[in-house]
């Protein structure tokens, strides 16, 4: 299936597999853009065609505003690629916002009749287990801080004043929409869920990951990894081999 001018606007796939009978949508975290997961469609193409997902407000989309608020993200991800999510069987990846974003697409996906085979949520607590966090309102300085304590951007770019002007409006706008997510306990999707997480993530505790159990009415698993919060990272062989074994088995 060609991916239309929008659906190609939103979602990245950067080794075609046309012929696979699997599709994979990765969503980035805040600040993230699709090609933090170049190295997963690299790796998965063989089992799975991969998307990236892109948000407005990186990258090309630059110039776009990205949206403050979960929900309009995810009715502008789910509008953009719902007939794409149709095309074959398919599965949802996101890593800490990403994956708060990719449950709530799940629930419009699902609420439009659609089944998703599976659920990856990575680096975030259940979308019910909520802090009080204010990134968002901090200075450009504290933003910075925050990235840089968390690892989540490359060093270099961070010390960057040009490319910080380009990238800080995208992640405010990213911590604000996440930090003022709210979701009830008993909002629930079809899909199968597995939640992955650092042993020593400051943003996530076992017990916040475990409570996605509550948003599935289907199997839950969870997965520990040794790290912080982007154990993905070190970590990106066991997480790759967990995948390939499920795009493997429901292929």
């Amino acid at each position: 299936m060609t991916m239309s001018t929008e659906e190609s606007l939103w979602a990245r796939c950067f080794h075609p597999a046309p012929s696979s009978s699997e599709q994979l949508f990765c969503f980035p975290h805040a600040g993230g853009s699709a090609s933090f997961y170049f190295p997963v469609s690299a790796q998965l193409s063989s089992v799975a065609e991969v998307y990236s997902v892109q948000y407005p407000g990186r990258q090309d989309r630059r110039k776009e505003t990205g949206p403050s608020d979960i929900g309009i993200m995810a009715d502008q991800v789910y509008e953009a690629l719902r007939e794409q999510l149709r095309a074959r069987p398919t599965t949802f990846f996101g890593h800490s916002m990403g994956a708060t974003i990719a449950f709530e697409v799940a629930r419009r996906f699902e609420a439009d009749g659609g089944e998703l085979s599976h659920l990856f949520a990575s680096g975030r607590r259940a979308p019910s287990r909520h802090r009080e966090e204010n990134v968002h309102i901090r200075s450009d300085d504290g933003i910075v801080a925050e990235l840089k304590l968390l690892s989540g951007t490359n060093s270099a770019l961070l010390g960057d004043e040009e490319i910080l002007r380009m990238i800080l409006p995208a992640i405010r706008s990213d911590y604000q929409a996440i930090e003022t997510y709210r979701c009830d306990p008993a909002t629930t999707i079809r899909a199968p869920i597995s939640a992955l997480t650092g042993d020593d993530d400051p943003k996530t505790s076992l017990d916040e990951a475990g409570d996605w159990r509550r948003h599935t009415t289907g199997a839950f698993d969870l997965h520990t990894f040794p790290g912080g919060h982007f154990y993905l990272s070190a970590q990106a062989p066991a997480v790759l081999t967990l995948l390939r074994k499920h795009l493997s088995a429901s292929a």
